[in-house]
Formats: C-alpha cells, structure tokens, sequence
C-alpha cells in the first residue's frame, strides 16, 4: 500500500511539473512574439494627448466634409476594419476613424466607460488633431452610444449620421443578455500562449473572418495589422468596461432624448437572410431619433456591413455629405 502511494505521489509530482514547464514556457513564448508583435505595431496615423493618454486618430480625403468613424464593440483595429469604406470616401469627402482608448493605438485607460466619458475624449481627440466640424458621424454596431452622445452633448457640430448595423438605445437599454465576454479565460489563454499557436491555424483565422466577409476588400498588409491587433488588444479592460456599462449607457443616452433635426440613415443588415424579428423591430423604431430619418435593409450583408456593401454605404454617406456642402454653398 505504501508502495503504490509513493508512486502515485511520484506521478502527480512529474504531471505537476510539466504543466509547470508547459505552462512556463508558454508564457516565454507568448512574451518574446508579443514583443516582436509591438516592436511592428506602429501607429498609422498620429497619437493625441487625451486627458493625459494617447489616444489615435488616422485621418484623410479631401473636401469641406469631414466623415467621422465609429468601431463597433470589440473591433481591435477600426483602422483596418473600416479600410473598405474609407478608400472609397477619401476622393470626396475627408473622414477620421478614431480608436477608443483600448482599441487600435489607442492606450488602455483606467477611467470608467461611461458614455459621457467616451464622448468628451471622442471631442477632445476630434479638436487635438484639427478636424473641423460639422462633422457626419458613422457608426458601426454599439458605436451608435457614443456618437448620439456626442450629438446631445455637441449638437452644434453634428450635420447628420449613418447607423451601420448599429442597435438603437431602446434596444440596448432593453437588451438583459450577460455581458460578460469570458475575459479571464481568453487572458489566460492568451498570456500562456495557446491563443498565439491557434492565431497560426489557417482555418481559424479563416472562421474568424467569416463574419467580416472574409476581410475580402481589405488589403493584405492591413490584414495582417489587424490579425496582430487581434492578439494585442485582446479583450482589453476597457472592452470589458464598455460592455458593463452598456446597460447604463444606453440609458444615459434615451433619459435625454430628443429627435435630432439632422438627416440620420439607418442601414440593417440582412444577417444573410437569417431574420431577427426583435432586432428588425427596434431597428425600423430606430427612425424616431430625427425628423429626417430613413432605414435600409442592406442585402446579402453580415453584421460587419461595411465589409460586405462598402459602395452601397459610401453612396449613402456621400448623399449626405452632398446634402450638407449644398446647406454651406
């Protein structure tokens, strides 16, 4: 009996120390390619002082109408998401795709992620880096919070807005779902390496991709910024707070509604011909945020709108543009 203790004693000894040495030498892995990672991970456009951060802003086009962009929740690197649609805006309009902090170039800030808080410092990065309003703001997805925030708090310097797949406030006031993202099990995953080694699957960055199309109209070199964005700014803990706070947000947002004057377009995806009733519902309510409102269902599109229909939404945002440069002629 004591024979047959010590050996089991021995084997969950050996077992301990090799998930000691797998699980170590994961760490070192992920810590060398991280570095490697970051060493190439350099800023596209410029970095803004921000309430003592830098916070990124890429900007470019030409024309008297600048094109605001707003990621989605989750989107790592709005620089190369929003790609597509921006090279199709440049020859009209100007256009500035912002990075939250803890998205793209951004920094990770330990200020909450309150919705007010996030339209001050969208102000503030706008303001730093020269843009000059009005501005028509775009939104992708949860990005629909802080560019109606921004209009109440700044209503002087909005001409007009485009919803891409965005939920309106109702629905994510309304939406009980979890908000939890699993972040302490994808950080683990991720510090240890197994993240980086599954990121090396051709099939997963493929399964990955599927709802964005593919990446199919986004360049090969700003795929592989994304893919790194992917791993560097994984779940980062602002990402997590915004999803916390999307509840009382949204809230913040309708306790001080009011129909906008401006033109707002809404345009739905078809979710490739999956009907969602509920979203579809709150999505055609969505119109009642202005006076000049109209929503689109978007044909053969995902979630990721904008990188299924890039002409169609360009067409859409430049309609606008076309609207505001004849109001300033």
């Amino acid at each position: 009996m004591k024979k047959w203790r010590k050996r089991l004693w021995m084997t969950a000894i050996s077992a301990l120390a090799m998930l000691v040495l797998l699980v170590g030498s994961g760490v070192v892995y992920e810590q060398v390619n991280a570095r490697k990672d970051l060493k190439s991970y350099t800023p596209s456009g410029k970095l803004y002082n921000v309430n003592g951060h830098n916070m990124h802003l890429y900007s470019g086009g030409q024309g008297d109408v600048t094109v605001v962009l707003a990621s989605g929740w989750g989107t790592a690197n709005p620089y190369a998401d929003f790609s597509p649609l921006y090279d199709k805006l440049a020859p009209h309009v100007k256009f500035a795709v912002y990075d939250r902090f803890g998205y793209g170039y951004s920094d990770t800030t330990d200020t909450k992620r309150d919705i007010d808080t996030i339209a001050s410092e969208i102000h503030g990065v706008l303001e730093a880096s020269g843009q000059k309003p009005p501005y028509l703001l775009v939104a992708h997805s949860l990005g629909s919070l802080e560019t109606i925030r921004f209009a109440q708090k700044y209503p002087d310097e909005v001409a007009g807005m485009v919803m891409l797949d965005s939920g309106s406030p109702e629905y994510y006031y309304a939406d009980k779902s979890e908000t939890a993202s699993g972040g302490f099990l994808t950080q683990l995953l991720a510090k240890t390496g197994v993240l980086r080694l599954i990121f090396q699957s051709d099939s997963f960055i493929e399964s990955s991709r599927a709802a964005r199309n593919g990446l199919k109209f986004v360049p090969d070199e700003l795929k592989q910024i994304d893919l790194a964005a992917s791993l560097i700014k994984l779940n980062t803990a602002n990402m997590e707070d915004e999803l916390r706070q999307m509840h009382t947000n949204a809230k913040t947002v309708l306790d001080d509604k009011k129909p906008f004057t401006f033109p707002l377009t809404i345009l739905t995806a078809d979710y490739l011909g999956v009907a969602d009733d509920v979203w579809n519902k709150y999505e055609e309510e969505f119109t009642s945020w202005s006076t000049q409102s109209k929503q689109m269902v978007i044909k053969d599109t995902d979630h990721y709108i904008h990188q299924y229909r890039p002409d169609l939404i360009a067409d859409e945002i430049l309609a606008l543009a076309k609207r505001q440069a004849l109001r300033k002629s």
